[in-house]
């Protein structure tokens, strides 16, 4: 579908398109023309550029603020965006894109730029998961509230595995789900011992490349909770390799120069996976990882 254009000058890219399914997201979508001008009002922003590609639950366009080039975000009401703003303070720039200002009632983040903010994923010189190590060590820091824990985000996931899956019309084997519900449910019968501030999203596609220091995270999802839990988006991801091999091989190094529990990253992999995989566009390649996770020995 093309993009629809906000006023006469800012498309909605159609990677929103899917929030019309839902009158909240109706509602998002209708009033963003009118947080467009009222947040750019806020922050006193000008030279407003097109919308990023690739965001699904917020429009982010470049603009200028005082003569700075920034990036302006305004999120859909989403429980796993939630807390983004305190998690990008608690992070102060270290590894991650700094927050310049909030408005809360607006939904409005406004973020540094990245320059020249190429993809990690797309960087096939670079030692991508020693990237990725580095980036942990920075953004492995303690969290306690306002953040959702890890533990009760996962009974959501858990207690929803078995809905999502027959709506989805059951496209993988039933093993997959009972194993994911199983790891789920042992992991969060142990009290978590360490509470750190988790990025539930850090793939390829949300680091960029930076000017001020090299590479830095975006759109973190924020939880808090067990350190091991910070491997799984890099297992999964398939942008650095999708293979047996090659996930056991993320797997592995990271949990040791890390010094995570292996296992229980694998388990916190194996249930976060499929319990995003029904409503992922790359579902068939998160079962393929499960499958292989499971089969690890």
């Amino acid at each position: 579908m093309a993009d629809r254009f906000i006023g006469s000058a800012v498309a909605v890219p159609a990677s929103l398109d899917w929030l019309r399914a839902t009158e909240t997201g109706r509602i998002w979508l209708d009033k963003l023309p009118v947080l467009l001008e009222t947040a750019c009002e806020h922050f006193g922003l000008s030279e407003i550029g097109s919308p990023f590609s690739g965001g699904n639950v917020s429009l982010v366009v470049p603009a200028r603020h005082d003569g700075e080039d920034v990036v302006l975000k305004l999120q859909f009401p989403d429980h796993e965006c939630r807390h983004e703003a305190e998690a990008l303070w608690r992070w102060n720039g270290k590894g991650a894109v700094r927050l310049l200002k909030h408005a809360p009632e607006l939904g409005a983040l406004l973020l540094e730029r990245c320059r020249p903010g190429q993809f990690l994923a797309d960087d096939t010189e670079t030692d991508r998961i020693g990237v990725v190590a580095g980036l942990l060590r920075l953004l492995t820091i303690p969290a306690g509230d306002p953040f959702t824990r890890l533990n009760d985000e996962a009974a959501r996931w858990r207690d929803s595995l078995d809905h999502n899956w027959m709506a989805a019309g059951k496209p993988c084997e039933q093993y997959l789900v009972d194993a994911a519900r199983k790891a789920l449910q042992d992991l969060c019968l142990e009290k978590e011992a360490e509470e750190v501030l988790l990025h539930q999203d850090l793939h390829g596609h949300n680091i960029l490349s930076s000017e001020r220091d090299t590479w830095l995270a975006i759109d973190p999802k924020p939880l808090a909770g067990d350190p091991a839990f910070a491997l799984s988006p890099i297992v999964r991801s398939f942008e650095f390799g999708h293979s047996k091999a090659e996930a056991r091989y993320r797997l592995d190094r990271l949990s040791e120069e890390l010094e995570l529990d292996r296992e229980r990253a694998r388990y916190w992999t194996i249930g976060q996976t499929m319990a995003w995989a029904f409503s992922s566009s790359y579902a068939e390649r998160h079962f393929e990882t499960v499958r292989w996770l499971l089969a690890d020995n």
